[in-house]
């Protein structure tokens, strides 16, 4: 036959494929035959899949951005979607962007950057916690496994990780607007929980045990997208301090406007998660502000008005008909029900640990050692924090290092922005080692500081401090003082390269 427009003999290689074609057609028709349509949304997710991976691989920056949202994300989604392991994602998703550095073929990322106090503080924990697995006490090595992931496995790979991809000046304003972002989604979700309702999925977890904690005197602890209502309320504060220090600083108008309505709507998020020990992460970030603001005034002024906050909660009735000022004004009270009991746990573990000076090992009480070492009296006893958690796992001498860290890097960021010159820069710096001082402070009431995304928001704070003085410029501040002659002039000149 001649070949014309139409026809060539080229069509008859083609029709060699007809029958292979056909062939995985029937066949992908009788898996989702036989198997439903999990197997037909898992043949919809491969392309995605593959080009989420090429993203990565070209831009492992992308895969840290990426982590980052979804450690927002994982509760909820393993809320609505049972049988995934979403938690164990985000291990995945931390080791893809590290083989994506790794093997990328520009080799611009320079690890001799890497060679800082910080990631070796994060290398220190996690041999210790290594070291754990000879604990004396024998724990199980599973419940080791899933609890070392929150204790170290994920501060020894985002810190490091963040030096690489994540240091860019850029990067903090960034940083900053997803975590402002998806906290305001996340109080959105809480006010749809409180005033509309759960969901299915939700009442599901309500029922599975989670009410006899969120579900208090016919009252609901809203808890979002989080974790659980602790979580939810901690980061909420953590974040809003953070937007109520932005909204204080060297801002135009609409970026202030912005911070500061944000910082309003997380206040309101704290309160219906019904989170009394939320409120110390306010305490501790906004002492944090006071101090490095460097204004002796504002210091004063500040501490008197934080003052008169708690002076109103804990000697007045004013509030008393909202349930969710009644019950962060027990968080002062020194009789209240729950510090007693939680008192009474410290005094048992104390005794239990009298003779253990490296603890009973990790993942021995809490989730997982009820789960893996349930034939421990330790899994018995509820740790409720995670300074008590870190002593309980590791003994006095693992809490003492583990609080000496803790207080060597929170010093560090101080003195890092205390010589900052840049006053929007300082403002931004400031915002974020508050925010990370505050849930280190809650965390004594609450395990807050373990759990994401507040780990994230802090492991990421910690490494935009401390790439901060590259970016540092002597340009951007004529006086150190807002309300000094020549301050305008200094931050007219710092908001002109923002």
């Amino acid at each position: 036959m001649e070949e014309n427009l139409f026809y060539s003999s080229a069509h008859k290689d083609h029709r060699k494929w007809l029958l292979p074609a056909a062939l995985i057609a029937v066949f992908f028709g009788w898996l989702i035959a036989g198997k439903g349509m999990t197997i037909s949304m898992l043949l919809i997710a491969v392309p995605f899949a593959a080009g989420f991976l090429t993203m990565v691989f070209y831009y492992p920056r992308f895969g840290f951005i990426f982590f980052i949202i979804y450690c927002f994300m994982v509760p909820g989604l393993g809320r609505h979607i049972q049988g995934p392991q979403f938690g164990l994602g985000q291990d995945g998703l931390l080791v893809l962007t590290w083989l994506g550095v790794i093997f990328h073929r520009s080799g611009k990322f320079r690890f001799r950057h890497l060679n800082n106090d910080l990631v070796w503080l994060s290398i220190v924990w996690c041999i210790i916690t290594v070291l754990e697995i000879a604990n004396p006490e024998h724990p199980s090595l599973e419940g080791w496994f899933y609890e070392m992931r929150s204790a170290t496995l994920y501060w020894v790979l985002s810190v490091p990780l963040a030096f690489l991809v994540f240091n860019k000046k850029s990067d903090v304003d960034l940083f900053l607007y997803i975590i402002i972002i998806l906290s305001l989604i996340g109080t959105f979700w809480g006010m749809k929980q409180l005033y509309i309702g759960l969901d299915a999925s939700e009442n599901m977890w309500m029922e599975a045990g989670a009410k006899k904690t969120h579900l208090l005197f016919g009252k609901l602890r809203v808890f979002s997208y989080y974790t659980e209502a602790a979580q939810f309320g901690a980061s909420q504060a953590m974040v809003a301090i953070i937007c109520i220090i932005l909204a204080a600083g060297p801002h135009k108008f609409l970026k202030k406007a912005f911070f500061a309505v944000s910082g309003v709507i997380l206040l309101y998020g704290m309160l219906i998660s019904g989170t009394r020990g939320a409120m110390f992460a306010l305490v501790g970030g906004g002492f944090t502000f006071l101090v490095l603001s460097k204004q002796t005034k504002i210091l004063i002024l500040g501490g008197l008005m934080g003052l008169a906050v708690l002076g109103m909660l804990k000697y007045t009735s004013i509030g008393s008909g909202n349930a969710e000022i009644v019950r962060l004004r027990t968080a002062l009270d020194p009789n209240d029900a729950s510090l007693q009991t939680r008192l009474n746990n410290q005094k048992i573990l104390s005794d239990y640990l009298s003779n253990k000076p490296f603890g009973a090992g990790v993942g021995t009480l809490g989730m997982w050692g009820t789960k893996y070492n349930s034939d421990k009296f330790i899994s018995t006893i509820p740790p409720d924090s995670l300074y008590v958690k870190i002593w309980a796992m590791y003994g006095i001498v693992g809490f003492i290092i583990w609080f000496g860290i803790m207080m060597y890097i929170t010093g560090k960021c101080a003195g890092i922005i205390w010589n900052t010159r840049d006053l929007v820069l300082r403002n931004k710096l400031i915002a974020l080692c508050a925010g990370a001082t505050g849930i280190l402070l809650c965390s004594y009431g609450n395990e807050v500081m373990n759990q994401m995304p507040s780990s994230i928001i802090v492991y990421a704070s910690w490494v935009l401090i401390w790439l901060s003085p590259r970016w540092d410029t002597k340009l951007a501040v004529m006086s150190n003082n807002f309300f000094e002659p020549g301050a305008g002039t200094a931050i007219r000149l710092s908001l002109c390269r923002y």
